[in-house]
């Protein structure tokens, strides 16, 4: 295993394709994306998801339900005890970290012309620190483990190389496994901006979305595979999916999957795969399960690690003293009547606290959504957006339901309820602070703690 630390590296390695590919070429054109928004649409592909049902490609047979677990139950239901003092964090601001200097623009990787028009459009033209470094290696073929987390431009760092595999050699399939539909979505709607005009289909297979539209388009043909690991490994049982016609796969968010319980999941689709492929395995940590799985998976990985600044130390941290519900409501509503929160994020542990507290906001004159894994996918979608183009001043969400998310200028994060855990509070307040910005997170504490020390 090799690491970079300052640059890429260009090294060789050639690959073979799955020996079971087979050209469809029928020269389909079909518009650019769905009435959901699950796929692109422009040219042809091949097949691999026959709903005719292929006789091999490593399908699991085993028994049980394949739907998504959204969440580690245990961990989930209990609190662990976090000191107030770690809410608390007045003098935050944002500190230089190594600066890096970039060795290259996205012309000099030798991308498809086209490809590379889009990245301009785009605005795309210097590579962040994670972009410079691993793009070289993908488009050697070797296969890579980041250490990189959300906003350092990890999606267009997997996607460049693998969208210029896929336009070089259209009998090419890639698979890209994320934690949440949010986050597939997202990166569904990356690879549609990148592969504009250049006829690659794909498609998003997540949970909470209509599974015969997405088997619909699977047996149409496409090129990529983007989707959360339960509908994915569902679609593999029922014969949808041929995983042996796929030669590349990236896991994004690697931690969060395994947080979320996904991980028999992950091991049933790679070890579906054929052993001639390129892994990608992207993550904020690189804890002992995820050493496993590279082990397990990858071949002689080249590791890339961008150094990041403490997320928690470049927000502005304080609590607000509240006993009832009332008084958290009446010091939310002063809090959001400052013009400087335009964004805000509200954290609730139950979803029907969330709908509460958005019909109560809602009331108050303040533009308010809900967000929580009992809404349907256009409605979480819908909030979604609407927070990013400031159509709304506030999401209020769930945990679960906010993992993945990557929304850019949130002005304040607020933990209306105290999360189970510290790790669940950075993750809740690394939503704002983002880059070279101070973020602002503040959370409800009760005026006189338990005997017992507990909130």
């Amino acid at each position: 295993m090799y690491t970079i630390t300052t640059g890429g590296s260009s090294s060789s390695d050639s690959r073979s394709r799955s020996p079971y590919s087979s050209s469809r070429g029928d020269g389909r054109s079909r518009s650019s994306s769905s009435s959901e928004g699950y796929s692109s649409r422009g040219g042809s592909s091949r097949g691999g998801y026959s709903s005719r049902g292929p006789s091999r490609g490593g399908f699991s047979r085993g028994g049980g339900s394949s739907a998504p677990r959204a969440f580690n139950a245990k961990r989930s239901f209990k609190k662990d005890y976090i000191d107030e003092k770690l809410f608390i964090n007045k003098e935050a601001g944002v500190t230089e970290v190594d600066h890096y200097e970039a060795k290259h623009v996205f012309t000099d990787f030798g991308i498809n012309e086209m490809l590379s028009a889009n990245l301009t459009a785009k605005g795309l033209v210097t590579p962040s620190p994670i972009q410079d470094q691993s793009i070289p290696v993908t488009l050697s073929g070797k296969d890579v483990i980041g250490i990189a987390s959300t906003g350092t431009g990890k999606t267009a760092a997997f996607l460049i190389p693998l969208i210029n595999k896929l336009v070089a050699d259209k009998d090419h399939k890639m698979m890209v496994l994320c934690p949440t539909r949010e986050l597939a979505q997202q990166v569904e709607a990356e690879f549609v901006a990148f592969t504009r005009g250049m006829k690659l289909f794909s498609v998003s297979c997540v949970g909470g979305a209509p599974i015969m539209r997405q088997i619909k388009e699977l047996e149409l043909g496409v090129n990529a595979v983007i989707g959360t690991p339960g509908r994915v490994k569902d679609l593999i049982e029922r014969r949808k999916i041929n995983m042996e016609f796929f030669d590349s796969i990236v896991l994004d968010e690697a931690d969060r999957m395994l947080d979320m319980g996904f991980i028999d999941d992950m091991r049933s689709i790679l070890g579906a795969m054929p052993k001639a492929k390129q892994g990608l395995f992207f993550s904020a940590t690189f804890s002992p399960e995820i050493k496993r799985l590279c082990t397990d998976f990858l071949t002689d990985p080249i590791t890339v690690s961008v150094k990041t600044r403490d997320t928690a130390a470049s927000v502005m941290q304080d609590v607000i003293r509240v006993n009832t519900d009332a008084e958290k409501v009446e010091a939310l509503h002063e809090i959001l009547i400052k013009p400087e929160y335009s964004k805000v994020l509200i954290f609730r542990e139950m979803k029907r606290h969330v709908d509460g507290l958005a019909e109560e906001l809602n009331k108050r004159g303040f533009k308010a959504l809900a967000l929580h894994g009992d809404m349907h996918n256009r409605e979480r979608e819908r909030a979604v957006k609407a927070l990013e183009a400031g159509k709304v001043q506030v999401v209020i969400a769930t945990d679960v339901a906010a993992r993945g998310l990557d929304i850019s200028d949130i002005s304040l994060v607020v933990n209306y309820d105290i999360p189970n855990n510290y790790d669940t509070y950075v993750h809740r307040i690394g939503r704002t602070g983002r880059g070279t910005k101070l973020g602002h997170a503040l959370t409800f504490v009760p005026k006189a703690r338990e005997s017992r020390g507990r909130y």
